[in-house]
């Protein structure tokens, strides 16, 4: 059994990034957490095969874009496709936003948006670690349902906050 279907249920993010280039890409994780309260950090632990990957070894910097329930076929589309052969953004129906601080694109219709600048990446098994400091937070909707996720296709519900 694999340890996302063990420990469960997850936050739903897409985590926005950017490569020099200037191409944008999105990516679903729920292998996320908090880690200071002051100042913010957040983590997220990634694949090093990931596109997002690539972009956040060159620019260091990410949005993290908590999403609702109502957006449970924007995660399966940003999760299912590759942003070396599709723009999600306009396959998902998402509108990108420019941030104040970073270059990375934030989701506009997330109820919340975190702005990062990565501090720390580490390889811990098949997955890195990333760390990013909360450079600027961008609250939207205060009470929202939360989209949890569970493993593979598999999300959930939780009750408004």
């Amino acid at each position: 059994m694999r340890i996302s279907e063990q420990i469960f249920p997850r936050c739903t993010v897409l985590i926005g990034s950017v490569n020099k280039k200037g191409e944008k890409n999105l990516m679903t994780a729920s292998f996320v957490m908090p880690v200071s309260f002051e100042p913010k950090y957040l983590a997220f632990s990634i694949s090093p095969e990931r596109e997002t990957f690539r972009n956040l070894r060159e620019t260091k910097e990410f949005s993290l874009n908590l999403l609702s329930k109502e957006m449970k076929e924007v995660a399966e589309i940003c999760g299912k496709y590759s942003g070396k052969d599709v723009d999600k953004f306009k396959l998902a129906g998402v509108e990108g936003e420019e941030g104040e601080i970073i270059k990375a694109p934030l989701v506009k219709e997330a109820p919340i948006s975190f702005e990062c600048k990565v501090e720390f990446m580490k390889k811990f098994g098949d997955h890195f670690i990333v760390v990013g400091k909360v450079v600027k937070e961008h609250v939207r909707k205060e009470n929202f349902s939360p989209l949890l996720h569970k493993t593979k296709k598999e999300f959930m519900e939780a009750h408004a906050l």
